[in-house]
């Protein structure tokens, strides 16, 4: 099966096409290297995905017929990912949110709210 399709199938991706780019694009590797969306995949096959800053680190087990159902995935890929990627993750999503540089515009709604809590907790 082709890594594109192999991808859709284990719902890596929501759509083939979706996939068959992010296979062009280099963030998919296949025993560690680059590969084209039309490379087959074989049983025991390590795949890394690289999907929201996270790399996926899969191994297949075996190869489904058709997009399989999302409680059946676990049957044809073992996922490998360190918990480290997705805490990484979370910081990163932490530091975006709360990141505004200095002298960038007057305090949101929010920011003054805190302001005024902090203030009234100080005195």
């Amino acid at each position: 099966m082709r890594i594109d399709k192999y991808l859709w199938c284990t719902r890596y991706f929501k759509t083939r096409s979706i996939a068959s780019n992010a296979v062009k694009k280099g963030h998919v590797k296949v025993n560690g290297s680059a590969v084209k969306p039309s490379r087959d995949v074989f049983p025991m096959d390590k795949i890394v995905v690289r999907k929201n800053q996270i790399d996926y680190q899969l191994t297949v087990l075996d190869v489904p017929e058709s997009r399989v159902a999302a409680k059946l995935v676990d049957i044809y890929r073992k996922d490998t990912t360190p918990k480290e990627a997705f805490e990484h993750s979370e910081l990163l999503q932490h530091a975006k949110k709360h990141y505004r540089k200095k002298g960038l515009g007057r305090p949101t709604k929010k920011d003054r709210r805190d302001l005024d809590d902090f203030l009234d907790e100080s005195e």
